[in-house]
């Protein structure tokens, strides 16, 4: 069993904790589209999706607006970085469990469970 299962399994089956998922990006239009599907595809349902971007020029946001309606949260501003990002992902998110996932990995279908 996962340190993930064991977890809901001492809160309770009946109480699913909220899972937020963090993705910082800068300029990824290449392949942030792919990492947004394959989270929100997740089969487990109470999740967060935070997307925090560093202020993209290269069409990242105009991707990211097109599913803004499955994110809980986005930012684009300026940063000092990937971990100033994640910081303020991380500040955002109301999640029991924090999950970072980066703009160019995937999330196999139902991992998140």
């Amino acid at each position: 069993m996962s340190d993930i299962q064991n977890f809901i399994k001492k809160k309770g089956a009946e109480k699913l904790p909220l899972i937020s998922i963090i993705t910082v990006v800068y300029n990824g239009v290449k392949t942030i589209e792919q990492t947004i599907q394959s989270v929100i595809q997740q089969s487990y349902q109470n999740k967060e999706y935070i997307i925090v971007d560093g202020g993209s020029t290269d069409g990242t946001v105009e991707l990211i607006r097109k599913y803004e309606s499955y994110l809980s949260l986005w930012v684009s501003e300026h940063d000092s970085g990937i971990f100033d990002a994640m910081n303020k992902g991380i500040g955002m998110a109301k999640g029991e469990l924090i999950g970072i996932q980066h703009h160019s990995r995937t999330i196999y279908k139902n991992r998140v469970q």
